[in-house]
């Protein structure tokens, strides 16, 4: 067992049931509505405004979600296949074992968000906004992050692979035992004082000489 492996356990994969029940388009969501054991696919939920929306065992495959505005939304062993969520909004929310693959995230407002056992693979995640979020157990992996918002955020046993984080805001967020040598920026917003503990590479070195206006000298 590699020493990466002991330090975090693995992010918990979404439970789904063998069967899931098909719903069909249009959705509409209210306040405190609950949806389950559901495959939602190809169907577009877009520009809702609704509070305490939760979502359980369900399986969205190519859906569109852009636009809404579902404030507390409640994501518990949910998983977004090449879904489209670009510009929404879902400030405080609470996401357990989840998974989005190859979606569209640009913009998404996860301000304040809970977030645990959750799996961002190949996403497009350009503006993505995760001021204040509490993220535990969660693996960023091929995803494009430029200019994400992680300002003051929580991290615990977070993973970032091959991740483009250029541009990432990332002031007065702790950074002690966060790897970033597997990562691409060409700068990030950062302070000197939470950087320590951070992983980086021999070659980000300079990055961060040129951040805080430092001089290497060979």
């Amino acid at each position: 067992m590699s020493s990466e492996s002991k330090s975090k356990p693995p992010v918990e994969a979404p439970k789904l049931p063998a069967r899931l029940t098909e719903l069909p388009g249009p959705i509409g969501l209210r306040d405190e509505d609950s949806v389950r054991d559901a495959r939602i696919a190809g169907v577009a939920i877009e520009g809702q405004e609704a509070s305490r929306v939760s979502f359980e065992r369900v399986s969205f495959e190519g859906a569109v979600f852009r636009d809404n505005d579902l404030a507390r939304l409640e994501l518990t062993d949910v998983v977004f296949d090449r879904c489209d969520l670009s510009n929404a909004r879902f400030g405080g929310a609470n996401i357990h074992r989840a998974e989005f693959r190859g979606c569209k995230l640009m913009g998404l407002d996860l301000s304040d968000a809970m977030l645990r056992n959750v799996r961002f693979r190949e996403c497009q995640g350009e503006y993505v906004n995760l001021r204040f979020a509490d993220l535990k157990q969660v693996l960023f992996e091929d995803c494009f992050l430029r200019r994400a918002d992680f300002y003051t955020a929580k991290l615990q046993s977070v993973r970032l692979r091959r991740v483009d984080l250029d541009g990432a805001q990332l002031a007065g967020t702790k950074l002690d035992g966060i790897d970033l040598s597997d990562c691409d920026f060409n700068t990030l917003a950062v302070e000197a004082e939470d950087l320590r503990g951070c992983i980086i590479s021999r070659g980000q070195a300079a990055v961060f000489a040129n951040l805080f206006g430092l001089v290497l000298k060979e």
